[in-house]
């Protein structure tokens, strides 16, 4: 199954169990793509999570079936999977703009929410620039947080800013390390990678590391073992964050949709960053395996 097509899969999957409990697991199992590339591929070819997409449905289903029906407010909070009426009377007035109980006076203002039709537009006449190159397993060390998927272009570049205020800056520029966390950061060069991992459920695990190369793993570290694997990488330059998220659009929006020699495998993709003079080259490391052989 290729990628758009797996895509309008997941909404006709979602459209279908808008009245029943959905997970990502869910909609991954149903359309054969990992919960993590489905996640975050979703979000960046559309604009909206997948829990988001699915509360939005529903909220404007439900302002639907209240403007046509007899339904109680509390019976519409539990078709929609609300577990309470007043979480469901939140959720709709924060959408809406207005409490359920007004629906018939506030008709005109209801959102509208219809469901997504994927198409692409090709855009420019240029190629994705990638590399598949084969790399035995090896094991990164650094920090790692779990990031909600809807959030995780605004909290990985916190986490970042974080890093970099409290170690990386002095440690960049010559500080002689002191304790065994600096020691660590040094010796390993953890800021090279941002490692994102598929997790539980709507998050992901994010790593800011470095090769490891063995030692003690000081508190407030973990290490993780990177398959083997070949690996499309996505080269480019530029300003960060900006950079880097546009390199994700241009490779979920145009390299998978065109890509007819490639399947992704480990719900895992890897950031490579390399400061070159003043600037900042970095890759976007995607594990694949041939169409037909994963």
């Amino acid at each position: 199954m290729d990628w758009l097509t797996s895509l309008r899969g997941a909404i006709e999957y979602m459209e279908e169990h808008l009245l029943e409990p959905v997970t990502p697991e869910d909609i991954g199992k149903a359309v054969n793509i990992s919960p993590f590339y489905l996640q975050k591929g979703f979000q960046i070819m559309t604009g909206y999570g997948l829990g988001e997409y699915i509360r939005c449905r529903r909220l404007y289903m439900a302002a639907m079936d209240l403007l046509a029906g007899d339904e109680k407010v509390i019976e519409i909070a539990y078709k929609y999977c609300y577990q309470t009426p007043e979480s469901f009377a939140k959720a709709f007035s924060r959408f809406h703009g207005f409490p359920p109980s007004q629906v018939k006076r506030q008709r005109r203002r209801i959102k509208i929410f219809l469901p997504l039709k994927i198409t692409i537009t090709i855009q420019g006449g240029h190629n994705v620039d990638y590399k598949i190159e084969k790399m035995d397993s090896f094991k990164v060390i650094g920090f790692e947080e779990d990031i909600p998927m809807e959030r995780g272009y605004e909290l990985c570049p916190k986490m970042w800013d974080r890093l970099t205020k409290k170690y990386f800056s002095a440690l960049w520029q010559g500080k002689t390390p002191e304790t065994d966390l600096e020691r660590a950061i040094v010796e390993n060069g953890v800021g090279a990678f941002g490692v994102c991992v598929e997790g539980g459920g709507d998050t992901f695990a994010y790593m800011v590391g470095g090769t490891y190369k063995g030692g003690p793993v000081p508190e407030g570290m973990k290490v993780r073992e990177i398959p083997a694997a070949a690996w499309a990488k996505f080269c480019s330059a530029g300003p960060m964050p900006e950079g880097m998220h546009s390199l994700y659009t241009q490779i979920f929006q145009e390299w998978l949709p065109g890509n007819r020699e490639y399947d992704l495998a480990h719900p895992i993709d890897i950031e490579y960053y390399e400061c070159i003079g003043d600037g900042m080259d970095y890759e976007i490391w995607l594990p694949v395996t041939e169409k037909g052989k994963g």
